[in-house]
């Protein structure tokens, strides 16, 4: 058995909660050996990461700020 058998074998072994997340990897594996791919793909996932967390806390201010415009605490 090589090793494209033996992991066939293994991933057929595992929970389907877990598929999606090998999946996942097996793309970014493909994805990081590709080369050029690699390099934006770390751009692409350390932009969203930045994105997100500078997102949430946006969204946290701005409600935080429309809550006080609510109870007139300051004016628009």
């Amino acid at each position: 058995m090589d090793i494209q058998e033996k992991t066939i074998a293994k991933i057929r072994q595992m929970p389907e909660s877990l598929l999606q997340e090998v999946s996942d990897y097996i793309d970014f594996l493909l994805m990081k050996h590709k080369g050029n791919n690699w390099e934006l793909w770390l751009q692409f996932s350390e932009s969203l990461n930045m994105a997100e967390s500078d997102f949430s806390e946006y969204l946290s201010n701005l409600e935080d700020y429309e809550e006080r415009l609510a109870q007139g605490e300051i004016q628009w």
